[in-house]
C-alpha cells in the first residue's frame, strides 16, 4: 500500500499509527504526513502572531489551544499551521495525538515515540527534530498551563 491509497480523514491516534504501519518506505510515510497536512483546516491570518510561533523550529509554525469544558475537566483543542510541507504535515499527526484530550492525558502521551513508532522521527533533519520537539513542548506547556487553571 502506498501513501495515495490512504485518503486523509479524521484520525484517532489508533488508527493513524495503523495506517502508517501499512507503509512500507520512508518516503511513502512522509507522502502520507503531506498529505494530513494538506487535509488541515485554513488557519486564521489573525493567529498568525509572535505570540502563536512556535520558536526553536526553522520553519515558520504557528501553534494554538482553546480550552472547552468536557466532561471529565478542561479538554485542549489545537490548531496549527507552518510553512513548509513536510511540517505541517508533522503538525497534523501531532494535533491527532494531542487535539481533543485533557491536560492531563496530553501531558501522558509520549507523542515522540509515536514518531518514533511510525517510522517519522528517525528520518528528520536535526532541524526538523528540534521543530518537532519544540512543537511537543508548546503544546505540553499548553496542557500545564490549563492544569494550573484548572
Amino acid at each position: 500500500m502506498d501513501a495515495k491509497t490512504l485518503a486523509p480523514k479524521t484520525l484517532d491516534a489508533k488508527t493513524l499509527i495503523e495506517d502508517f504501519q501499512f507503509l512500507d518506505d520512508w518516503e511513502d510515510r512522509i507522502r502520507y504526513a503531506i498529505e494530513l497536512g494538506r487535509a488541515l483546516p485554513p488557519f486564521p491570518e489573525a493567529e498568525r502572531t509572535e505570540e502563536n510561533k512556535v520558536q526553536g523550529c526553522a520553519s515558520q509554525v504557528w501553534l494554538v489551544s482553546h480550552r472547552r469544558e468536557g466532561p471529565n475537566g478542561p479538554v485542549l483543542e489545537f490548531e496549527g499551521d507552518s510553512d513548509a510541507h513536510i511540517v505541517r504535515g508533522l503538525i497534523a499527526v501531532l494535533l491527532t495525538l494531542m487535539s481533543g484530550h485533557t491536560p492531563k492525558e496530553i501531558l501522558a502521551t509520549d507523542a515522540l515515540g509515536v514518531f518514533r513508532e511510525i517510522g517519522l522521527e528517525g528520518h528528520l533533519t536535526p532541524q526538523r527534530s528540534n521543530g518537532l520537539n519544540s512543537m511537543v513542548n508548546r503544546i505540553r506547556a499548553d496542557a500545564r498551563a490549563a492544569l494550573a487553571e484548572a
